[in-house]
């Protein structure tokens, strides 16, 4: 029986992580832009629009940064109608990170 490498859940507001996904983690985290971007986000919904507004790029950049979080289960979108087609909505309720080296 193979061992998982490392793995990241959400319990009540705080991020766990543990093995290998700590270095990826530690290193979605290790960005000013990303760190602002969930500071915008917590407790709040926003799109891409608005995120890209708040860190002052480009919708591209914006959504590049967002996918790295999301990867790292450190927010989460939705898709809602919007004036032209969908538009990707972003929140976080993470409050805390922990990082376990075992």
């Amino acid at each position: 029986m193979s061992t998982p490498k490392g793995e990241v859940y959400e319990e009540n507001g705080v991020l766990i992580v543990k093995g290998e996904e700590v270095v990826n983690v530690a290193s979605a985290l290790s960005s000013d832009t990303r760190l602002k971007i969930l500071e915008f986000l917590r407790g709040r919904e926003a799109d891409i629009g608005q995120v890209a507004e708040f860190i002052n790029q480009s919708k591209a950049n914006a959504s590049a940064q967002m996918r790295i979080l999301e990867k790292y289960g450190l927010v989460k979108t939705t898709y809602k109608p919007g004036i032209r087609g969908v538009k990707k909505v972003c929140t976080t309720d993470i409050k805390e990170v922990r990082l376990i080296l075992e």
